[in-house]
Order: structure tokens, then sequence, then C-alpha cells
């Protein structure tokens, strides 16, 4: 009799066992239809990287380890003696140029009034010349008649040779007349091209002027840059600069964590993908803290396996294949509706769990 009832007890619990693995089977089997889940997921927030745009020696740093700060905050400050000097020579420059400006402009001026001068000795110089020729008209039509009445001894040789004086006076002035015309034209020439050698020099200098400018400019915003600011709300990670220390300029020192905006990349077997839609609800559990539940939807697929991006992806066409099942990064977003406070607490890598609703 005792075995026979050991017998039943022991079926019993087979029995059991069998249908309670059959119930939980057939409810796996009936989620498995309508959600897919994984645990190959982690929390991603913005991490805004601290660069600086100048190099230098750390003069002062305010913040520390985990620190947070608000959007405008300084952070550090980078020496700014050697930018202090370059804005004197910048300004300096600048000054220099400006007076070469004004020197070209006072050439340009001097030459401009030489023009005029020359202009008006070459109208008068023409204005004499044009005297000069009628006077000799004058005085060859005399000396003529003079010696016309010469030859008939009309009149006494003393008064033929003061005719034939006057002529060759008139012909001489007609001459040195009509050199200091041509030495008029030339010095006009002289002057007319040195102005047009200021008025490059003036070119010249403006361009000066502005490259000066714009070296100033430069300076000054690069004294600015000198005091390196948060750019947003948010928590700095770990920092790693002192004091005295000599940072480049575009070297990543350490990171702002934006703690109001969080979300999910979670990694699905590509077995898993065929009836995952963007817009799908999901359901979020995170490692750290199992009590709290976020609602998401599913956002975006990445264009690629997370393979594909590797430092060294692989390469099937070389050595032995072995087919094995690739994941792909989803970027699940976080409602509004969920508690900010408790967004807050999540930490970039934070292990998560998943649950996509697919229907």
């Amino acid at each position: 009799m005792e075995k026979k009832t050991k017998n039943k007890k022991f079926i019993f619990i087979i029995l059991s066992l069998l249908i309670l693995g059959g119930i939980y089977g057939g409810f796996k089997y009936a989620h498995s239809l309508s959600h897919e889940e994984t645990d190959d997921a982690q929390i991603e927030k913005n991490m805004n990287p601290i660069i600086p745009k100048v190099s230098g020696y750390i003069h002062k740093v305010y913040v520390k380890d985990n620190n947070f700060v608000k959007k405008g905050d300084t952070l550090f400050t980078i020496d700014k003696r050697d930018y202090q000097i370059k804005i004197e020579e910048a300004n300096a420059s600048l000054v220099a140029s400006q007076a070469s400006f004004e020197v070209a402009k006072a050439d340009i001026g001097s030459a401009s009034a030489n023009i005029s001068v020359s202009n008006s000795n070459v109208l008068s110089a023409g204005g004499n010349i044009e005297s000069a020729k009628i006077r000799l008209a004058q005085v060859t039509n005399d000396y003529n008649r003079y010696n016309n009445l010469y030859k008939n001894h009309s009149i006494t040789k003393q008064q033929f040779e003061q005719a034939s004086s006057a002529k060759q006076e008139a012909e001489n002035q007609v001459r040195i007349l009509q050199q200091q015309e041509k030495t008029s034209s030339f010095q006009k020439s002289a002057i007319v091209a040195k102005s047009r050698v200021s008025d490059k020099q003036t070119e010249v200098a403006a361009a000066n002027i502005k490259r000066a400018q714009a070296q100033l400019d430069s300076a000054l915003l690069n004294l600015t840059y000198t005091v390196v600011t948060a750019s947003i709300d948010g928590q700095v990670s770990k920092i790693d600069i002192q004091p005295g220390q000599l940072v480049q300029a575009g070297q990543s020192l350490f990171y702002i964590i934006n703690n109001d905006e969080a979300w999910v990349i979670a990694n699905f077997k590509e077995t898993q993908l065929d009836k995952m839609l963007i817009g799908q609800k999901v359901i979020v559990k995170i490692d750290a803290y199992p009590d709290f539940e976020f609602e998401g939807k599913l956002a975006s697929f990445s264009p690629a396996t997370g393979s594909v991006f590797s430092l060294l992806p692989p390469d099937n066409a070389t050595g032995n294949f072995v087919k094995t099942i690739q994941r792909l990064p989803v970027k699940i977003s976080l409602n509004e509706s969920n508690d900010p406070k408790k967004i807050k607490l999540l930490r970039p890598g934070m292990n998560a769990s998943v649950d996509i609703h697919l229907k």
C-alpha cells in the first residue's frame, strides 16, 4: 500500500509540473507573438565634451568632480597674458597701417596739387607760344619789308640790322617757349605716374588696415576663449586638469552630461526585427532601479549592425565562414509622461531591459 501511495504522489507531482510547464510555455508563446524583449540595452544621454579653443596653461579650475553646473558657468581659465600681448601687437600694427594710409593720402593730395600746377604751366606755355608766334610773324613781315627797302637803299643799314635782330629774337623766344612746353608736359607725365603710384599705395595701406583690424579682432576673440564656460546645464564628469597644466586647442578634457534627456539603445538580434516598427510602445526597466518602469516608443533603427561599426569589422570573404546572428542597435525614446526626477537618476551606460509591444 505504501508503495502505491508513493507512486501516486510521484505521478501527481509529475502531472502538476507538466501542467504548470505547459501553462508557462503557452503563456510565453502567446507573449512572444506580441512582444520582443532583450536585456542587451543601455541608457544614453548627451555628453557634451569640453574642448578649449586656444592653447595655454591652466590658470584656475572652478569645478570639481561630479559638480552640477548651469549654462554660462565658468569651468576653468587659461593664462591670458600671452593673448594680451598679441592684442597690443595687433593694436600697434593697426596704428602703423593707419599712419601709412594717411601718408599715402597726403601724397595723393600733393600729387593732385602738382598736376594742377603742371596743367596751368602747360596751358600758360601754350598761350605764350601763340603770342610769340604772332610776334614772330609780325617781326618777320617787318624784316621782309626792311630787307626790300634796304636793297633799294631807302633805309639805313642800322635799321635793317635792328629788324633782323628783332626777327632772330622772336625766333629764339618761340624755340625757348616750345622747349619749356615739352619740359612741362614731361613733368606732368611724371607727376601723373607718381599719382598713380600713390593711389596704389593708398589701396595697399587700406588693405593693411583691414588685415591689422582682422588680426586685432582675432586677438580679442582669442582672449575671450581663455575663459571656458559651460554650454549647457548638466553634471561634469571627472576633472583631469590642474592649474599649470598645458592644454591644446581642440583637446577633449572632460564632459558635461545633460541629465534632462535620456534614451535607450537596445541591441536586438536580426531575427527579432521582422515585426518591429517605428512608433511601437516600449516598456523599459533599469537594472539599477528595478522598481521603476519607464514608458517609451521605438524611435529609429541603426543603418547597420553593430559589428560593421567596430574597429575591425568582420570580413566573411576570407578564412572559414561561421554564420553568427548579428545585432542591430535600436533607439528607444522615453515618453515625456515619465517622471523627470526619475529621468535625472539615470546615468549613461546603465543596463536596461526592454519589452517592445508589437501589437
